[in-house]
């Protein structure tokens, strides 16, 4: 009886149906309410330094937040222990409704203040699994429904190094950005770079590297990653 009524009460909260495990107790419960409680507070104290937040927001401890001005959330969001995001950049930050990120995960829009990164936008309902790490430096768009593994890492940005005659890290960079569809399944400790585009309902198995374009339905692999065969 009592999971029946959590379950209403989280499927109201997430405005989809959830069913909660026969087999959680009463005291896991409690444990657990107490720590969203907690999160809850962290999250009211910090939503009105934030551009906007219209949902609930839950925020771990010892989470990094920086720049908030620039982090917009439209909807509920979760943001576990220890990690950290910096949304300084041009365009900033917005999460649509129902967003998740675990814990020590990096969000980090600018590596160097001579060109700040460009900006984040991401679709309801995605969930990033934790030990993230996203460099936004060029544009980044994931969209809604898309899930990822824990461990994986995106980067917006390639170093130049075509001159011989100089340092490499005196050549600056290029900056394609990375966009990812709505639906797509980014498996643990994924790598994909800077000017790759996965198209909708994709499946990227764990490891890949992902250095060109992803196609929709597509289920890809290896390193480099390479189509492993068709959803469809």
């Amino acid at each position: 009886m009592f999971n029946k009524f959590l379950s209403k009460i989280i499927s109201k909260i997430k405005k989809e149906d959830y069913k909660v495990d026969e087999n959680i107790t009463f005291s896991v419960v409690f444990g657990l309410v107490m720590k969203k409680v907690i999160m809850l507070i962290r999250g009211m104290l910090t939503k009105p330094f934030l551009g906007k937040s219209k949902g609930t927001l839950f925020i771990g401890k010892k989470c990094d937040i920086r720049c908030k001005r620039k982090i917009n959330f439209l909807g509920s969001a979760t943001i576990e222990d220890y990690t950290k995001i910096d949304a300084l950049s041009k365009g900033g930050i917005i999460v649509g409704n129902n967003f998740s990120i675990g814990r020590n995960s990096i969000i980090e829009c600018t590596g160097v203040l001579r060109e700040l990164g460009e900006s984040l936008e991401i679709g309801d309902n995605v969930g990033i699994a934790a030990n993230a790490f996203i460099a936004v430096r060029g544009k980044l768009k994931i969209g809604s429904n898309t899930i990822f593994g824990p461990g994986v890492s995106i980067h917006t940005e390639n170093h130049n190094f075509g001159d011989l005659n100089k340092e490499i890290r005196l050549q600056g960079a290029t900056r394609k950005g990375v966009t990812i569809g709505e639906d797509c399944w980014i498996g643990s400790k994924v790598v994909i770079l800077d000017g790759v585009n996965i198209g909708n309902h994709v499946i990227v198995a764990a490891g890949a590297v992902v250095n060109k374009d992803v196609p929709d339905y597509a289920i890809v692999g290896g390193v480099p990653a390479k189509i492993i065969k068709m959803r469809k």
